[in-house]
């Protein structure tokens, strides 16, 4: 498929200058514009989005200019004019960071939401928010920094046959164990746990059977999304396990010498900037499913690799139950990607589907491979957009999302929604998109907000949920760090 580029003139859309899940040292104003790899971007009319070309099969890709977006004023088809709109409407307050919404598969209309400090809530059919959490990791996470944090309790799945047999999976961040490397930071855990059985509302705590640990060289770039799909299997996301531009501790060398070191590329010495795909329902603690592409290697179970920091990802519920990622990017791009098994996402060589410099990731290479080592292609994501750090950006850090198939919404059918964290660490200002397959490529706009000020969201974007009927719900908070009681739920409805 064909990759959307996106560099928005900002007074089209919004103003946007910094967010989450980059690296502190990577914020702050940074020059406007970029290459597009591959080919040349197409001219945006008025306030409209650009249109890049794709990269080729083989050889050297080399820079183009990228499509810029024409200047303000009323948008084209297709332009920030025609943003599909919604309303919001509050479903839960109180919560400090939540990052997962998932229903039960019990037929009880329960929500289940994952707060990031730690504990799991349930939200009951009539959306009443229970008293107590149904779980409570708090003393088992490594202890968070207030202001700034991107560890934590960051994965919540059920088990597809949960109604009969009462299993959950978590993804966690740990106190770093005692056969890790002294100077590591912590370890990532996912654990499988139990419904009590003496009350639905309650996990097992006393049940904690740990199925996988990764150790993590620094606190960012967690991943930490899990979900089983439509094939039964458990996914897991795992980042490049940190610090800035793949390199540094914990870093290995990998095939591509003009970026010194790269997780994204490695599929020998770890798991880390990969997708793993595992059978849990194995033998103990988890099997690796025959058809897993490196089921015969040293980490059989990746799946698919090449991202940064693939934070949250999901399957579509219906037409061909695709895998959609949010990867979030380095200095200068934003990235989607629809996943498929073996696949090879391009990190560290590219950012998005521009050409990374390691040394200086403020800049494009001219050219560099769109092969990866094995002769694998790397491939582009379906949608980029330019990050705050540039000109007219649209924020920071992707928050990848669902595709729709509820029916209180039915101008979103099939398109798929997501956003960006924010566009700086001092004030909450994150966005919704919403995307759609032309066919020949993908297209995005914003998805403005009809009962807000400003008509965007005015808080930071953690995430998306999906309940059993299709319907969207977006995860928000005031807060950088994991303090305070400003996390909220909300469910996307008709304005």
């Amino acid at each position: 498929m064909r990759t959307t580029s996106i560099l928005v003139a900002a007074s089209a859309l919004i103003t946007m200058s910094a967010g989450c899940g980059d690296d502190d040292d990577d914020t702050g104003g940074k020059g406007a514009g970029g290459t597009s790899v591959g080919g040349s971007g197409g001219s945006a009319g008025a306030g409209g989005f650009a249109t890049g070309g794709t990269g080729g099969t083989g050889g050297t890709l080399t820079g183009g200019s990228a499509g810029m977006a024409g200047a303000a004023g009323d948008a084209g088809a297709g332009g920030a004019g025609d943003a599909t709109s919604v309303a919001l409407e509050e479903v839960v307050t109180g919560l400090n960071s939540p990052v997962v919404l998932v229903e039960a598969p019990d037929a009880t209309g329960r929500l289940f939401v994952t707060d990031r400090i730690g504990t799991v809530h349930i939200v009951s059919a009539d959306g009443e928010l229970l008293e107590d959490p149904f779980l409570d990791l708090t003393d088992q996470l490594v202890e968070l920094m207030d202001d700034f944090d991107e560890r934590g309790l960051l994965g919540f799945d059920f088990h597809p046959e949960f109604a009969d047999n009462g299993r959950f999976f978590v993804y966690y961040s740990a106190p770093l164990r005692d056969e890790a490397p002294d100077d590591f930071n912590h370890t990532s855990r996912v654990s499988e746990f139990q419904v009590s059985e003496d009350d639905a509302n309650l996990a097992d705590a006393d049940s904690e059977q740990v199925i996988l640990e990764v150790d993590e060289p620094q606190f960012n770039h967690n991943g930490g999304q899990i979900v089983f799909g439509p094939d039964g299997y458990l996914y897991i996301a795992l980042c490049d396990a940190g610090n800035a531009d793949d390199v540094g501790v914990g870093h290995v060398e990998d095939w591509y010498e003009v970026n010194e070191g790269g997780n994204g590329q490695d599929i020998e010495e770890n798991l880390l900037g990969s997708i793993l795909r595992i059978d849990v329902d194995g033998d103990a603690p988890y099997a690796i499913p025959e058809d897993n592409p490196f089921a015969d290697s040293a980490m059989p179970e990746i799946w698919a690799y090449g991202f940064r920091n693939p934070f949250r990802m999901s399957f579509d519920s219906g037409g061909d139950e695709q895998l959609f990622v949010g990867d979030v990017g380095q200095n200068l791009w934003e990235e989607v990607s629809i996943v498929e098994m073996g696949g090879n996402y391009g990190w560290n060589v590219k950012e998005g589907t521009h050409c990374f410099d390691a040394e200086s990731p403020d800049e494009v290479l001219d050219e560099c491979p769109d092969m990866g080592g094995m002769d694998e292609p790397l491939i582009d994501p379906i949608l980029e957009y330019a990050s705050a750090n540039q000109a007219g950006g649209l924020g920071l850090s992707v928050i990848g999302g669902y595709v729709y198939r509820g029916s209180a919404l039915p101008n979103l059918e099939g398109s798929y929604v997501f956003g960006d964290w924010s566009t700086s660490f001092d004030t909450g200002d994150g966005t919704l998109f919403v995307a759609s397959d032309g066919g020949a490529d993908w297209s995005m706009q914003e998805l403005v907000i009809q009962n807000r000020d400003g008509e965007s969201i005015g808080e930071y974007v953690l995430a998306f949920g999906r309940d059993a009927a299709g319907e969207l719900y977006v995860l928000t908070n005031e807060m950088t760090g994991p303090t305070g009681s400003t996390g909220k739920v909300y469910r996307l409805v008709e304005p």
